[in-house]
């Protein structure tokens, strides 16, 4: 496996390939079903090649580590808004998740409700398609116009449409104060009515979660706005339990999923928020969760699941209108199952067009989000 240095690279190894082509960026997202071919490691592609504090951009190549990202934006009290999930602890691997990972994969955490996705953030990317043509799509400005929303299309399009060598992106101010609200001892259908009390209210609320069976609510900002905030939702939500105040939670823990990296198989399920308790309720014996989203995302883990479980908890969620991912599981049941929740029949066909218009040639990581 060679790792590659610079945009021509890339293009050349495209252009040469004669089968399936691996993409790999950090190497800390290997969700899908596994694909057979050579690697193309694009982590050489590192570094931010430009940031104006002043306009709330940078432009970095894809295999820069967030976590140079994160440090660049910190000098200036600047953040990704979006909060991008850390697959690195669930799936156990040492290396560092990527920009471009996050892209492809519109990687975003708890602050989704209030901010955006990721895809939400990204002004332009640069990438190469199947048949190693290069293109530039977006710019550098929110208002940017130029034909053909592709980056919208590259975001979570895992690597099979194209692959990403420069994205640009909209950061945010960092905040000068956060409370997290915490209410124990809730299930998860006591847990949705107050997180969905707190979410319709006017007091701003940037992440609402269940872990550990307990609700957490967290309020961003100023200071004093916060403080006042904070206090109008808990005595908004009195009835809903005892109510406790933590300056210090760690959301990393809700991003990640921390509580399920035990977990030898674990789900990234996505529903209506009303819809979280069907899901765990729905699961099988043994099984353990999180809620995000005020519980329009749920992370499911089981220690001895098979096709069957993958089968079923699919197969639920579709009746409710989501979509399960497989994010973790041993490969021979990543081989054996539809990995990402299967498409109706028209989705399919505009996906299966989508990519015989990009990649032709069907090399770039191909089946690894459908059979």
């Amino acid at each position: 496996m060679t790792t590659l240095k610079s945009e021509a690279d890339v293009a050349a190894a495209v252009q040469d390939a004669k089968g399936p082509l691996v993409i790999r960026g950090g190497g800390t997202r290997l969700v899908g079903r596994p694909v057979e071919g050579d690697t193309l490691n694009v982590s050489g592609l590192s570094g931010v090649t430009l940031y104006e504090p002043g306009a709330l951009t940078i432009v970095a190549k894809s295999g820069t580590p967030v976590s140079d990202i994160e440090a660049t934006l910190a000098k200036e009290n600047q953040r990704l808004a979006f909060e991008p999930y850390d697959l690195t602890g669930l799936l156990g691997t040492t290396s560092k998740s990527t920009i471009g990972g996050v892209i492809a994969t519109n990687a975003s955490g708890p602050r989704r409700i209030q901010a955006g996705a990721a895809r939400d953030f990204a002004l332009g990317v640069r990438f190469l398609d199947g048949a190693g043509n290069i293109i530039k799509n977006g710019g550098r400005v929110m208002k940017n116009v130029t034909g053909y929303d592709l980056v919208k299309l590259m975001s979570g399009s895992w690597g099979t449409l194209g692959v990403l060598t420069e994205v640009s992106l909209k950061v945010l101010p960092s905040v000068e104060s956060t409370i997290t609200l915490v209410i124990a001892d809730l299930d998860p259908v006591q847990a949705v009515a107050a997180m969905s009390a707190a979410l319709g209210s006017p007091y701003e609320v940037s992440g609402a979660a269940w872990i550990d069976g307990a609700v957490w609510l967290r309020v961003e900002g100023f200071a004093s706005s916060v403080d006042y905030r904070a206090k109008a939702l808990a005595d908004l939500l009195a009835s809903h339990g005892t109510i406790t105040h933590n300056e210090d939670a760690d959301w990393t823990r809700v991003r990640d999923a921390a509580p399920l990296h035990g977990c030898a198989n674990v789900w990234r399920i996505s529903v209506k928020p009303g819809d979280g308790p069907a899901v765990i309720a729905a699961l099988p014996e043994g099984s353990h969760a999180v809620m995000d989203w005020g519980g329009g995302l749920v992370w499911a883990g089981h220690d001895t699941a098979d096709a069957a479980t993958h089968g079923h908890i699919q197969s639920t969620v579709a009746t409710l209108g989501g979509h399960a991912t497989l994010m973790k599981a041993p490969e021979a049941l990543r081989a054996a199952v539809p990995v990402f929740q299967p498409e109706a029949a028209g989705v399919a066909a505009l996906s299966t067009a989508l990519r015989a218009r990009f990649d032709p040639r069907g090399i770039l990581n191909p089946g690894l989000m459908a059979a």
